[in-house]
């Protein structure tokens, strides 16, 4: 019963931001989201340290991806995550299709205080995986049936190259790798954010799948995520 009311909040407080994020500009927001994508794949394909090798090995095989370029973390003893981000999946062809808007959040009680900013991304392994994302809005593990392994400090490539999961998570924050798990993170829909750089009526559904016109100002994400 507490499981569940703890996820009903999640997704009371995610539905909430998404109303408040209505506004003019929210075309512009939604771009700049895309870009911010794009800039963060490019950043983690660029270092050269251990976790971010086996990073991009593992984009090489993925069926899909979410990147969240600046996951909000803060609070005091009640902690609260919060960001926006784009998952994109690959088609028959092999090329990498439109970007989805989506928000994940998480919340964690303890003796904690202060904030950070994260970048994340979560390769995604098979198509059943991008599927079950896709079809679901809810906890990562739990209400989306899908596994969840994060690469964080102190990690080395060798150790995770046989992770079982369907969804590898890639977090950096400050110049840190950061460790600890997001399965139990909680996504949403950004159905605002899908209209404004679509046009009205876009779902992930009819954007991941060919549905609805391409924008070509995801182009430059697209191309970010093919393997270099």
């Amino acid at each position: 019963m507490r499981k569940g009311f703890v996820v009903a909040m999640l997704m009371a407080g995610l539905l909430a931001l998404t109303a408040c994020g209505r506004a003019p500009s929210l075309a512009t927001k939604a771009e700049a989201l895309v870009d911010k994508a794009r800039w963060t794949v490019e950043t983690f394909k660029e270092r050269r340290d251990a976790q971010m090798r086996l990073f991009r090995d593992m984009l090489r095989d993925a069926q899909g991806v979410m990147i969240f370029p600046g996951a909000i973390k803060g609070g005091f003893i009640l902690a609260a995550e919060y960001g926006n981000g784009v998952l994109l999946a690959r088609r028959p062809s092999g090329e990498w299709g439109q970007p989805a808007f989506y928000t994940m959040g998480a919340g964690s009680i303890g003796l904690q205080i202060g904030g950070e900013v994260s970048e994340t991304v979560l390769v995604i392994r098979s198509q059943k995986a991008v599927q079950a994302i896709v079809k679901h809005q809810g906890k990562l593990g739990a209400d989306i049936e899908v596994t969840v392994a994060t690469i964080g400090a102190g990690m080395e490539g060798a150790t995770t190259t046989n992770v079982g999961a369907d969804v590898v998570a890639f977090s950096y924050s400050a110049g840190l790798y950061a460790g600890g798990s997001i399965e139990g993170s909680v996504l949403a829909r950004r159905n605002d954010y899908n209209e404004a750089f679509y046009g009205p009526g876009a779902t992930p559904e009819s954007i991941l799948f060919g549905q609805v016109a391409a924008n070509p100002k995801a182009d430059n994400l697209r191309q970010a995520l093919i393997p270099r």
